[in-house]
């Protein structure tokens, strides 16, 4: 087996949390000393036990001592947490303190604070002093207080603060983990996709991320001199004709490739995700062949393939690299998927960015193909009228077989399907997510260079959530986000739609949550809402984690079905308006700018 080589190695950005205490001497601070201490390494159990790193390692937490009752020891933790590479900051206290002199000043960490909720000392006073000081010197921060009164020794966290901690901790430590890596640019824009124009002011200003680019000539050139690992190869192409069967040929009889034809098409597709996953994070059995600056690969967490139409019309397209590379396991076993987004879409890499650090799961990547209304269907479909979550209609999610084999349902969490980290899928799941999919030699007059197209339709009943990044000029980046569910169709139901468009590629029917308001006021509305063609599915509702992360980053949120008691943003958002949430968001993100903005 070879190496499963990632970026998520060696030192990993860490959360520091920042025991804060009253620095009075004399009885006050000897007082407190071992409460406080107590109380930040409880934080640093939940995190550790709950939260991990895409590689499965549990998330390191680094525990300032002693605690911080005065700027000299804020100094001191500070360049403790530098040495550290501590990416996210969490302070916590049981009592009063004085804000200014104790708070985190770093303009770019990420930073909450969780004022113990006791009347013996004050500590949700602290909060509020601290919280008022990060907003009047531009530092947002979220802040964290519990709803009941507790006793001074109690050493449980309430339910409702250990959600807003792990929130606040898990999208931390997402952006800390963006920061200084790239995404690459296989290549350029794509039958004139905008989001394949990749913006380099959106990755450098708003996620800390450079932007790689190569052209595609690089993977003829790789591919031409034989520069992958050759066993890998080997090894990798025996596993694909055993376990990626192929489907019918949907081709027209005169468009139909011969069978030598797709053989090779198979054995250039198996060389194309070796290339593109060496390009995004190196390889070192490359430096072993004497390919020492290939070997280095570009720190890429995330990357787009250009495909169309340039690539393409000469050579196999890039559905089995992007659908394999996609997914949680390769002839290498489980391992993180590696990001990559069809037709270089970069703003659909950033969302499947972002689902992934949040959920450490394998991200869907779909177009926004078309609204089936219940009549449409019922015409369509001799009457047939869909119930529960579909009753309003369905949202068609396809594309032309990049999708990661994950999204087949076939994992399953107490029950439901879903999609896991790697770590949690068992091989039991890994087998039925490969036996959902057959690959089909793709449609000719799309694809005249060849290539295999997936197809497989996910299962019905997964909590799903589907997301966008747009570009809007004058505005910037902006967040899309509809929470819903995946659904069945009776078998001769689906075979009717998906005839409509292309049999060969992989289909998820998707029900948005309905609210009765805004663009969620029907399931038509999400649609003549949605920004672009393409959209992610991240597995679980999990819109609460996107939002977070956008009001750290500074991305405005202009549409979603999240309840309001789901939401948290830093607290000076309060200052922006609380009556409409959606508008003061945009204020917010406006005044504060861009996190890594040079402004």
């Amino acid at each position: 087996m070879a190496d499963i080589t990632t970026v998520w190695q060696g030192e990993l950005p860490k959360i520091g949390i920042r025991p804060t205490i009253d620095g009075r001497l004399g009885g006050v601070r000897e007082s407190l000393e071992e409460q406080t201490q107590a109380l930040a390494q409880r934080v640093k159990t939940l995190l550790t036990e709950n939260i991990r790193y895409p590689n499965g390692e549990p998330v390191q937490c680094v525990v300032a001592n002693p605690c911080i009752g005065g700027v000299a020891e804020a100094a001191a933790t500070e360049a403790l947490f530098r040495r550290e590479n501590v990416g996210v900051s969490l302070t916590v206290t049981p009592c009063w303190c004085y804000g200014s002199e104790t708070m985190d000043m770093d303009p770019l960490r990420p930073k909450a604070v969780w004022g113990f909720n006791g009347t013996e000392r004050p500590g949700a006073v602290y909060l509020a002093a601290v919280l008022a000081g990060h907003s009047q010197k531009g530092l947002p921060a979220f802040g964290i207080y519990g709803r009941d009164v507790q006793n001074a020794g109690d050493s449980v966290i309430p339910d409702d603060v250990q959600h807003k901690l792990l929130s606040f901790a898990r999208c931390g430590l997402a952006v800390a983990l963006m920061r200084g890596k790239a995404y690459l640019s296989m290549g350029g824009t794509s039958m004139g996709i905008a989001g394949s124009v990749v913006d380099q002011s959106f990755w450098e200003k708003w996620l800390g991320m450079r932007v790689e680019d190569i052209d595609m000539s690089e993977f003829i050139g790789r591919m031409q001199k034989d520069q992958f690992d050759p066993e890998e190869y080997e090894q990798a192409l025996a596993w694909v004709k055993e376990n990626c069967p192929e489907g019918k040929d949907y081709n027209a009889e005169d468009q139909v490739r011969s069978r030598e034809q797709l053989d090779s098409e198979w054995s250039d597709s198996v060389k194309m995700a070796l290339i593109a996953r060496d390009l995004m994070v190196g390889n070192p059995r490359l430096t072993e062949m004497g390919l020492g600056e290939q070997a280095q690969g570009h720190q890429a967490i995330a990357a787009g393939f250009q495909g169309q139409r340039q690539w393409t019309d000469h050579f196999p397209n890039g559905d089995f690299l992007e659908a394999i590379l996609n997914s949680s396991f390769d002839w290498n076993g489980k391992r993180a998927p590696y990001i990559v987004a069809t037709e270089n879409d970069a703003l659909n890499g950033a969302t499947m960015l972002f689902g992934h650090l949040l959920t450490n799961t394998a991200q869907i990547f779909a177009d926004l193909r078309t609204y089936w209304s219940p009549d449409a269907i019922a015409g369509a479909c001799d009457g047939y009228r869909p119930d529960g979550h579909a009753k309003d209609g369905l949202l068609h999610l396809i594309n032309s077989g990049p999708a990661t084999l994950d999204g087949t349902g076939q994992q399953e969490q107490d029950g439901q399907p879903t999609m896991k980290p790697y770590w949690e899928i068992t091989d039991d799941e890994v087998q039925k997510c490969l036996q959902a999919t057959t690959w089909h030699p793709s449609i000719t007059e799309y694809f005249p260079g060849g290539g295999m197209s997936t197809r497989y339709r996910t299962r019905g009943g997964m909590p799903s959530t589907m997301t966008r990044i747009n570009l809007i000029a004058g505005l910037g980046p902006a967040l899309q986000i509809a929470e819903g569910y995946t659904v069945d169709l009776p078998d001769d139901v689906h075979d009717v739609l998906d005839q409509r468009t292309n049999p060969t590629w992989p289909t998820t029917w998707f029900a948005p949550t309905i609210t009765g308001r805004g663009a969620f006021s029907s399931t038509y509305e999400v649609m003549n809402h949605w920004g672009a063609n393409h959209c992610v599915l991240t597995a679980g509702h999990v819109g609460h984690l996107f939002i977070t992360l956008a009001s750290i980053l500074r991305i405005p949120v202009y549409m979603h079905n999240v309840a309001e008691d789901r939401i948290f943003r830093p607290s000076t958002w309060n200052a922006f308006g609380t009556e409409n949430r959606e508008s003061a968001d945009f204020r917010a993100c406006e005044t504060f700018g861009p996190l890594y903005g040079r402004q």
